[in-house]
């Protein structure tokens, strides 16, 4: 997959659907920062969003208690969310595995992206997503940026529940 990917609609469906339980690596606890929206976004629309950040560590966003690494969360998850630069991304993968071998999805946010790491995973049969925004694909695939007049290239007589 190469940087330009175009990733289609029910991969991203799929995606959306299949991961409730996500860990967001790089979140910010500051309401202005686009990491805070996204995290808001999907917490509000019945994801579980486990928040990672060392500068936060023991802090609550959306409920859930901030961690400083991924290996102090007991919980199963589904997805890891990246909010890190790209060269972060390998070791993010490799922590990620170690704690979850059953990982689903790795979702590389809007400006991130690792090939490497990206064929790696999707070697092992994990679907990988890279500099796209599962906050604005929820709201492009669910009809809701068309409420608002965007052109999202999908027809819809009503807003479904696609996602």
């Amino acid at each position: 997959m190469n940087s330009k990917q175009a990733y289609s609609d029910s991969f991203l469906r799929k995606v959306l659907v299949r991961n409730k339980v996500i860990v967001s690596v790089g979140v910010s606890l500051n309401a202005i920062r686009p990491s805070y929206f996204v995290a808001r976004y999907l917490s509000r629309r019945g994801y579980t969003i486990i928040p990672v950040n060392p500068a936060y560590e023991g802090e609550l966003l959306f409920g859930q208690r901030v961690y400083a690494r991924m290996d102090q969360i007991e919980q199963p998850i589904d997805m890891v969310q990246v909010f890190r630069k790209s060269d972060a991304v390998p070791a993010i993968y490799e922590d990620a595995l170690a704690c979850w071998p059953a990982l689903k999805t790795i979702w590389m946010q809007i400006g991130v992206k690792h090939e490497a790491t990206a064929r790696k995973a999707q070697a092992r049969g994990i679907d990988v997503v890279q500099d796209l925004c599962p906050k604005m694909e929820h709201q492009r695939l669910s009809g809701e940026l068309g409420k608002y007049g965007v052109n999202t290239g999908l027809v819809r007589a009503r807003l479904a529940d696609v996602i």
